[in-house]
């Protein structure tokens, strides 16, 4: 048994019916799991006791009808209160409630209800009243009820209107996102077209570098055949080849010519006649090579080469 459940003594020596009086038990905590364990104790008094808090288990006594905690310390109730829907009667008085929770509202049961001498917050003792006999705590009941239910229709208004504002933040932020997102995707389809042209634009210029090379390559053999000759150098085989046929000529005169004189001495009276006759060509000749100049032609032309 829990500390709390020994100070109170035994809960079943306490049991009168429905009916379990813990009151003026010096308890400052409440022996939940021992109160859970006499489901037949509907009217449970805890009042005078030294209780500041009711913990969130308590409200797990779904079978209590009749609560009694006036003359205690609690500063507050749990937030899972309205759990406790089988509650007709409910008494608060002169303890340090501030404000009930919005469950509050849920207590559906709910007959009779004291808050007298509690620091209430405005709006809530004007509903509650002054609960100065049965029939105004039975009013009061009945209208903090009403005034929960709106208060947790305002809280659930605001929930639900921060609810929208955090969907529609989210929304914004996600089309922010995805607008980003779209101008990243531009910015980066922008910059590999630019990447794919620069490069289209470099392999252009490469294949028509590769190209005027290629055809440089082709027309220079053309060009260089096309290229005339320097008249010296084309010339000079023709000129020696007709230099040689000529020079042979007046070699072959000359020869024949000295041949004839020579021949002409030895037979001075015998050819007498032959050597004038000779003589008389030879002359003929040199004459004829002067008239058309070849004689000279052919000096100029020796002494070149």
């Amino acid at each position: 048994m829990s500390r709390a459940a020994g100070k109170a003594g035994n809960l079943r020596d306490k049991l009168d019916g429905n009916e379990l009086d813990l009151s003026l038990s010096d308890l400052s905590e409440i022996p939940v799991r021992d109160l859970a364990a006499l489901p037949k104790a509907t009217v449970l008094d805890l009042s005078c006791n030294k209780l500041t808090a009711l913990p969130g288990d308590f409200c797990s006594l779904t079978h209590i009808v009749r609560l009694d905690l006036s003359k205690n310390q609690l500063l507050q109730l749990p937030s899972e209160f309205g759990r406790l829907v089988n509650l007709q009667h409910l008494d608060l008085l002169q303890n340090r409630l501030k404000a009930l929770p919005v469950t509050f509202a849920q207590l559906k049961s709910l007959k009779w209800l004291d808050l007298k001498d509690n620091p209430l917050n405005l709006a809530l003792a004007k509903a509650a009243g002054d609960c100065l006999d049965e029939k105004q705590c039975k009013e009061c009941a009945q209208m903090v009820l009403q005034y929960m239910k709106v208060v947790q229709a305002e809280q659930e208004q605001d929930l639900q209107r921060k609810l929208l504002e955090e969907q529609a933040l989210k929304q914004k932020r996600e089309a922010e996102q995805r607008q980003k997102e779209d101008r990243e995707r531009e910015q980066r389809r922008k910059q590999k077209a630019q990447q794919k042209a620069r490069k289209r634009r470099d392999y252009d210029a490469l294949q028509a570098a590769q190209q005027e090379m290629k055809k440089k390559k082709d027309t220079e053999p053309s060009d260089n055949h096309k290229i005339p000759p320097k008249p010296a150098q084309k010339q000079k085989p023709r000129q020696r080849s007709r230099l040689g046929v000529v020079m042979r000529m007046i070699l072959l005169v000359v020869i024949l010519l000295l041949g004839g004189i020579v021949a002409c001495r030895y037979t001075q009276l015998q050819r007498q006649s032959m050597c004038t006759s000779v003589n008389a060509v030879y002359e003929e000749t040199v004459r004829t090579l002067r008239s058309c100049h070849v004689l000279e032609s052919i000096v100029q032309l020796a002494s070149r080469q």
